[in-house]
């Protein structure tokens, strides 16, 4: 792998995450990174499917059985506001199959 140099800014230096990896692993210890990533692919996953779909929030929330405030949490990206169950549990209701696969 290679390591580009990290420039200075006006702020000091920056840092700069290697290309396939997650930024979750600069910011959290590595178990904490690892469900972080998780629960942002699940999201992603459905915040994919909710386009796709072209429901309203509301018609979603009806289909994963959540409030529609959740739908609107799910579009807006904030992950802390889900656990790491509730996702996986509305991939499922949403007919997308969730699986893990662990890599060494």
């Amino acid at each position: 792998m290679r390591v580009k140099k990290v420039a200075n800014s006006e702020h000091g230096p920056r840092h700069v995450t290697p290309a396939g990896r997650s930024v979750f692993y600069d910011l959290f210890p590595a178990e904490k990174a690892a469900e972080m990533e998780m629960r942002a692919q699940l999201l992603m996953g459905l915040e994919h499917w909710l386009e796709k779909s072209r429901m309203t929030q509301a018609d979603a929330a009806k289909v994963l059985g959540v409030t529609q405030a959740r739908v609107s949490d799910l579009k807006r990206g904030k992950i802390e506001r889900f656990s790491m169950e509730l996702p996986v549990r509305l991939a499922a209701r949403a007919g997308l199959k969730p699986k893990l696969k662990l890599a060494a």
